[in-house]
């Protein structure tokens, strides 16, 4: 344990634990006072110890992309949604083998993905929910056509040990305020589809959607039962020049230490692209690679590996050698991937907690 962040090696990813449980339970509080389900993704933080928190708060799953995401949040949830295909036979039999003793509930958007589902789950003699994947205009993984998703869910309904339970999709095409028209075609296209899905008597489904960006609008769309959002636990530079977080609601700052000087408007510290990601920031993309949040007007101009490159206004000198600052990163969720470990700050005290789930993509 450290007391002081000048104690601690640089770079190092720092997370504030006030505004992380603030971040939970305001996120928490509005899903209950809309009657809404809260199942945070935690692609963001990766581990236990956040996810006992939202679970702590009331969420009532996690949801992963991964098997070996699923192995891990398993150990501090009841219920664990994949919300990504489960192709494979390799993940499909850790899915359907944590079945055996948890909720497990898959996303799905093709018959071949529902099969493969079947088969392993028949053979462990489990049961696996499925959300069908109904594509909303983000035109990545979902399906297109609301009378092919209707059909896709018919045919799971014969399938042996799946349990039809709904419908999911992520509107990352939808905007952060609610004067965007992509909230209509959101609304509409959820309708047409559940319209069809009473029209055949199936069961009364989950209605799974919701990103950071929509997660606070979330109640405009009367048909969600549940929202999935993931950044908000920690927020990033995207969410705050989107304008859904505010600078306090950034939990993660990366801590870093200026190594050198070579002009009077430049520095570079310690942190780069293993530590920051490269990754722009969407609604600025020109606006460099993080904040610098002692210097706001800086620029994070340029990124190799080990180097941060930080360009200064000019009249503005550049901080001198061995002065630590503190980043917050455009996309935390990449961020975090990158890191062994975090800082835990709450009650002056650092504690180190590892990334559980860091780099299982399989």
């Amino acid at each position: 344990m450290n007391s002081s962040i000048a104690d601690l090696p640089t770079p190092c990813l720092v997370m504030d634990g006030v505004s992380v449980r603030q971040n939970i339970s305001s996120m928490q509080a509005y899903c209950q006072k809309h009657g809404l389900s809260l199942s945070p993704h935690t692609k963001t933080h990766k581990s236990k110890w956040v996810g006992s928190l939202q679970i702590a708060a009331g969420a009532t799953a996690l949801t992963v992309a991964k098997a070996g995401e699923a192995e891990v949040m398993s150990e501090v949830a009841d219920e664990i949604f994949v919300a990504y295909p489960p192709v494979g036979a390799q993940r499909m039999q850790r899915i359907a083998r944590l079945a055996g003793s948890k909720r497990v509930r898959i996303g799905v958007d093709s018959l071949e993905a529902s099969e493969m589902a079947s088969s392993e789950a028949k053979r462990l003699g489990v049961s696996l929910g499925v959300l069908v994947d109904l594509d909303v205009g983000f035109q990545r993984t979902g399906v297109r056509d609301c009378g092919d998703a209707l059909e896709l869910a018919l045919k799971i309904t014969k399938l042996p040990n799946l349990k039809l339970r709904g419908v999911m999709c992520f509107p990352g095409n939808v905007g952060a305020t609610a004067e965007d028209p992509q909230w209509q075609i959101y609304i509409e296209r959820l309708g047409k589809f559940l319209d069809s899905w009473h029209g055949h008597g199936l069961p009364t489904p989950i209605v799974s959607g919701g990103s950071t960006p929509t997660a606070m609008h979330s109640h405009l769309n009367k048909y969600l039962t549940e929202i999935r959002p993931g950044t908000y636990v920690y927020n990033d530079v995207n969410e705050l020049r989107l304008g859904v977080a505010t600078l306090q609601q950034c939990a993660a700052r990366v801590a870093c230490t200026v190594v050198s000087r070579p002009t009077q408007g430049k520095c570079i510290v310690d942190a780069g692209s293993k530590m920051l990601s490269s990754d722009r920031c969407s609604p600025l993309p020109e606006s460099g690679f993080g904040m610098v949040v002692e210097f706001p007007s800086a620029r994070i101009s340029r990124l190799s590996e080990e180097h941060g490159e930080i360009e200064f206004e000019e009249g503005q000198p550049a901080p001198v050698v061995g002065t630590r600052l503190t980043i917050i990163p455009n996309h935390i969720c990449v961020c975090v991937n990158l890191q062994n470990s975090f800082q835990w700050y709450e009650n002056g005290v650092f504690t180190e907690y590892r990334v559980d789930a860091r780099g299982m993509v399989n």
